[in-house]
């Protein structure tokens, strides 16, 4: 019950909480480039998930193993071994979508997600729970970048995954949400409305406080609004 717990906990909190794009910021590179459509975003996700899991598996299943003094040089050759791996399979199935991600699929060797999460959790936790660490934020990864393409897809080229969705007659596309400039806009677009909803709910949970002096109260999330509150 224990590990299962930490294995939901994991993924909540890669999804969620701490997720790598709308939270802790990282990984931008291919967040901006490769997000011109929902496609190309998820793929990019799907990959970079793949690496983490087995990235992952691997570097917790060696943690005893491996040499403080040279952790990272061996964390980069097992991420980049899963790399390989991952692009020559994209090459050989999914060669329209190896084209489309194009260089950024050998830079996840240096994603600071799959580099950050190998320093600060595979090498410190047991395999399971590692495990489910970087599938958490892989699919957190892989939610935000696939919500940035759909985004910036339906905006600056009135589609979604390639199928119509309004005409140029109904209203003319935005063309500068599929180039760089609208890479920022969406992205914190996205990051303000994700704070907005955490922001309140975390001010429904505060407000239902016990005080009676709002003056005297250092909580100013229900800004004295709390029925039966002196003013």
């Amino acid at each position: 019950m224990f590990l299962l717990n930490k294995c939901i906990e994991r993924l909540y909190n890669g999804i969620i909480k701490e997720n790598p794009t709308l939270v802790l910021i990282l990984g931008m590179c291919p967040t901006l480039a490769v997000t011109t459509s929902a496609i190309n975003g998820m793929g990019m996700g799907l990959t970079t998930t793949a690496v983490l899991v087995m990235s992952n598996f691997m570097i917790s299943l060696l943690r005893k193993i491996i040499p403080d003094k040279v952790r990272m040089p061996a964390y980069i050759v097992i991420v980049a071994s899963f790399v390989t791996v991952i692009q020559m399979l994209l090459e050989g199935y999914l060669p329209s979508l190896n084209e489309s991600l194009g260089v950024y699929i050998p830079l996840i060797v240096v994603n600071c997600i799959i580099l950050g999460r190998a320093e600060s959790y595979a090498s410190k936790n047991p395999v399971v729970p590692s495990i489910f660490d970087g599938l958490g934020m892989g699919l957190g990864f892989t939610l935000s970048l696939t919500i940035l393409g759909a985004l910036r897809e339906i905006l600056g080229a009135g589609t979604f995954f390639g199928l119509t969705v309004y005409t140029e007659e109904l209203m003319p596309p935005v063309s500068i949400m599929v180039l760089a400039p609208g890479a920022f806009f969406v992205l914190a677009m996205v990051i303000a409305v994700r704070n907005k909803i955490i922001r309140g709910r975390k001010t429904a949970a505060e407000a239902g406080c016990d005080k009676i002096d709002c003056g005297h109260c250092g909580n100013t999330a229900c800004a004295g609004h709390k029925t039966g509150s002196a003013e």
